[in-house]
């Protein structure tokens, strides 16, 4: 048998450990060669101790139909809510603020996206998060 090449590599988000083979995730996936049963499978068991909650994911497709993931941490927006207890960001965010969260609520989601963070430092990693935080109107207080 020859070797597996690579045809498609895309990222998807969906809900860990809750996603169906239904739209929007199964007619994306079909059309990039994946089987969407078996995605949902494999992505769900890999995601069970996130359940419910969003997180990003690479899938690399192989010339034999065969797929690989790669899972991703959830995006700091996503984190950035949760921990300020709002449902989603402003839409103006520079005149309306929805929530505040602490810098311990910052430095602890910096550490949690570290890995997928261009970031060399702890420091840098939080000024990301802050960053992220302040275009959704969320306050950063001390």
């Amino acid at each position: 048998m020859g070797k597996k090449e690579v045809t498609n590599i895309f990222k998807i988000m969906a809900p860990g450990g809750a996603a169906t083979p239904a739209p929007p995730l199964g007619p994306v996936l079909g059309s990039k060669g994946v089987n969407p049963g078996q995605f949902i499978q494999k992505f769900n068991a890999a995601t069970q101790h996130v359940k419910g909650k969003v997180v990003g994911c690479i899938v690399t497709v192989y010339n034999d139909r065969t797929f690989d993931l790669e899972i991703k941490s959830s995006p700091a927006s996503v984190l950035i809510a949760e921990a300020a207890g709002v449902p989603k960001g402003s839409g103006v965010p520079n005149k309306d603020k929805v929530g505040k969260i602490t810098k311990a609520q910052v430095q602890k989601i910096a550490e949690a996206k570290m890995a997928d963070l261009n970031s060399h430092s702890l420091e840098a990693a939080m000024r990301v998060i802050e960053g992220t935080a302040r275009s959704m109107g969320v306050t950063v207080v001390a």
